[in-house]
């Protein structure tokens, strides 16, 4: 069996670490190499970076932000936002992305999703899917960064992510994000137990509990978390070693060191 992951996720609005509730994504709270330097550094698994701009105006320069944060990462880096064609796919690749993330053009174009798994293999392919209870209480797919619902409930769209060729699935509440009030463990229950590939928990970690309780009840593979990372000394190390002492079978804390200066000074200035 696999080991559970922890992973960090990291929000880019025009470059600029940016804090999510509900979707809204409105306090700038850091620089992304710094993010990246301390996640090395603090055990964490892997590293989700979204560009969640909204425009693509700023797309060269993200994908030059990839490039060297890609050459300070010692952990998978898995690369999404404004994913549409197959050389979007090849350029965030060529960049330093391990994996790549899909949301709103695979439920446009679900056979990108094939072509997708077919170029590049399953295990790049990363479906994001954006969750939110509708009147009835039914998980309806939302796309475009969660601004248009569609018709889709998250169980039947997560099967047929699978049925299309995806290696792996990003599932975030969009009603409990940035809430810190906990994974919604029912979403969760409902796509891990219809799919056989790997589920990925996003979306209202509070403390660290809520990461246990996404693995063990929610059944999931690997639990995220963004905004509680920011904002917790020594986070992932925590995070990890709590897992652990709840019995989670999570990966070994490994430690990496980055050579920098006390004062880094950046090539590129990210900001606009």
């Amino acid at each position: 069996m696999l080991k559970k992951r922890l992973i960090a996720t990291l929000l880019t609005r025009n470059g600029r670490i940016v804090q999510s509730v509900n979707f809204r994504h409105t306090n700038v709270i850091g620089n992304a190499f710094t993010a990246v330097d301390f996640f090395n550094t603090w055990a964490v698994d892997e590293i989700v970076i979204l560009d969640v701009s909204l425009n693509k105006n700023f797309r060269e320069k993200f994908y030059e932000m990839i490039q060297g944060l890609s050459r300070r990462c010692f952990v998978p880096l898995t690369v999404g936002g404004w994913v549409t064609s197959i050389e979007d796919i090849r350029t965030l690749l060529k960049t330093g992305a391990d994996k790549v993330v899909v949301n709103t053009e695979a439920v446009k174009n679900p056979g990108f999703v094939t072509d997708a798994a077919r170029i590049f293999g399953s295990q790049c392919i990363v479906i994001s899917i954006d969750v939110k209870l509708d009147t009835n209480n039914v998980y309806k797919v939302y796309i475009d960064r969660g601004k248009e619902a569609t018709s889709l409930s998250s169980e039947e769209w997560a099967k047929k992510v699978q049925e299309l060729g995806a290696g792996e699935i990003y599932l975030t509440s969009i009603d409990r994000d940035g809430l810190l009030q906990g994974y919604d463990l029912q979403l969760l229950q409902s796509v891990t137990s219809v799919v056989n590939i790997p589920v990925i928990a996003s979306g209202g970690v509070g403390h660290w509990q809520h990461l246990v309780d996404g693995i063990n009840i929610g059944n999931t593979d690997a639990v995220s978390a963004a905004n509680i990372f920011h904002y917790t000394e020594h986070s992932t190390k925590n995070a990890k070693e709590f897992l652990h002492k709840a019995g989670v079978d999570a990966r070994e804390t490994v430690f990496y060191k980055v050579t920098q200066p006390r004062r880094p000074v950046y090539e590129i200035d990210y900001r606009v």
